[in-house]
């Protein structure tokens, strides 16, 4: 079987193609920066993970949110774990990262305000629950456990008898 002349053209063109633009976007994706989870309450913690051409070298990462942090080599990745400070308005922050060759990626944060719960669920009347009700409760059940127990050997001795 012969190819055409095109077919080779083509795919020649679709390699090289593969071959130049390909490890230069592999490249681009090596750096970056995340952050987990990417809406937090204020005063809480934030994972940060990044990634540089070296992740055997601490970068920095900076925010007005905390300022200056260094992520340090784990596994293969740079992390760093930061808090929310507790005086935070809610809203997006910019985080960046610096690596040591100068490169640089970033990411955002969402901020939002810590809301506490007014009540608990409604999730009855509240009759189990101890209280001025439970020695009447405990008492009752007694009761009914003797009064079971005394009908079960009335019962048993009547068999007896008769």
């Amino acid at each position: 079987m012969r190819r055409s002349v095109p077919a080779a053209l083509a795919a020649l063109v679709v390699g090289l193609f593969v071959l130049f633009l390909g490890p230069a976007a592999a490249r681009a994706a090596s750096i970056y920066l995340e952050v987990n989870p990417s809406t937090v309450p204020v005063g809480d913690e934030v994972g940060l993970r990044a990634s540089c051409d070296d992740n055997l070298k601490a970068a920095s990462v900076t925010s007005s949110l905390f300022g200056t942090v260094a992520v340090s080599p784990q596994y293969g990745l740079l992390t760093a774990t930061v808090r929310v400070p507790s005086g935070t308005k809610p809203g997006d922050y910019r985080i960046d990262l610096h690596c040591p060759d100068n490169k640089t990626a970033s990411a955002t944060l969402h901020v939002v305000a810590k809301v506490e719960p007014a009540k608990g669920p409604a999730t009855g009347g509240g009759g189990m629950a101890p209280g001025r009700n439970a020695p009447m409760l405990i008492g009752s059940g007694l009761l009914v456990i003797g009064a079971g127990l005394a009908l079960g050997l009335v019962t048993l001795r009547r068999r007896r008898l008769g």
